[in-house]
């Protein structure tokens, strides 16, 4: 017989999914699986494939959630309990936004006009 002195549990490792390994949150064993059942050369996929899709699956999930702003909802908030890691916006206010004087509203309001004034001129060109 092999091995020697040890307990009940001493030759076990402790299993590591791949998801873990690679440091996904999406389930890389499950889409090996469907990626075996949907191929076509007979389940032949190769390791790192599911790995890869995890990954972008992933990646395009966190910028569809991050872009819904899924915080700024009530319902959707109520709804998914989650918060994405490292997700999110960074703060920043324009300048031109904060309102600090008069001057810079009546400039835009201003311009505004012009612009305005230049759309009707030319529709009225084209009619």
């Amino acid at each position: 017989m092999a091995g020697g002195k040890g307990g009940k549990d001493s030759g076990k490792i402790k299993s590591v999914s791949r998801s873990l390994r690679a440091g996904l949150q999406f389930p890389v064993g499950r889409i090996h699986r469907l990626l075996k059942g949907k191929t076509a050369n007979h389940g032949r996929v190769g390791a790192t494939a599911a790995v890869y899709c995890a990954a972008i699956l992933e990646y395009l999930c966190a910028e569809v959630l991050e872009l819904a702003a899924i915080r700024g909802d009530e319902e959707l908030d109520l709804l998914i309990k989650a918060t994405i890691a490292g997700g999110g916006v960074i703060p920043h206010i324009h300048k031109a936004l904060v309102s600090g004087t008069a001057t810079t509203t009546a400039t835009a309001t201003g311009a505004a006009q012009k612009q305005s004034q230049v759309v009707k001129s030319n529709l009225a060109q084209l009619v």
